[in-house]
């Protein structure tokens, strides 16, 4: 109803009256197509620019709270990096942990919309791949949002499987895949 009692008055306007305000379109900037990006790693300094990222990335129950990153960021066994553009705005990031077992969890991948289709997620998981092998980690696991094909897809390119259903993986219901990889 809000929306209606704010387009109202326009669709009433006479042909001879002009609004007395224009709609300006919100528009996200689009990089072009051969932007460069650098690879850094992500520390604590970046919480804040991470966290609204992964608000903008991740929606309906996926989204961290700052809480949330904090501890991820300052974690000994975290291992993180960033994707920036040439004014270092970031456009993505990845934060895997080191679990006892020598597992490594990627707990999290966000680009940002503008920047999705370039290939940043492959190498930011590549990155931390890595790194997990060079502190003998040998297995490597996600989870992913059951209904998020795209994502699905990235990872079994990359050579990750399903190995499990989790029902009611996302707090707000939703199922999520365990994905695993041998490293």
């Amino acid at each position: 109803m809000a929306v209606l009692k704010k387009f109202r008055p326009r669709w009433w306007l006479s042909s001879r009256q002009a609004p007395t305000h224009t709609i300006q379109p919100n528009i996200a900037l689009v990089p072009p197509v051969n932007a460069r990006y650098d690879l850094r790693p992500l520390t604590v300094a970046q919480l804040d620019e991470c966290w609204h990222l992964d608000q903008r990335c991740f929606v309906d129950g996926e989204a961290y709270s700052r809480d949330t990153f904090e501890y991820l960021l300052t974690a000994p066994e975290s291992i993180s990096y960033r994707v920036v553009m040439q004014n270092s705005a970031m456009a993505g990031f990845v934060i895997g942990l080191m679990e006892p077992d020598h597992t490594g969890h990627i707990t999290t991948v966000g680009i940002a919309p503008e920047h999705r289709r370039r290939r940043l997620a492959s190498c930011l998981i590549k990155r931390v791949e890595d790194a997990f092998r060079r502190r003998d980690v040998r297995l490597a696991r996600l989870e992913v949002r059951s209904t998020n094909i795209s994502a699905q897809k990235l990872y079994m390119s990359l050579g990750y499987s399903v190995t499990q259903r989790l029902p009611k993986y996302y707090s707000n219901g939703g199922d999520g895949l365990l994905m695993v990889k041998a490293i």
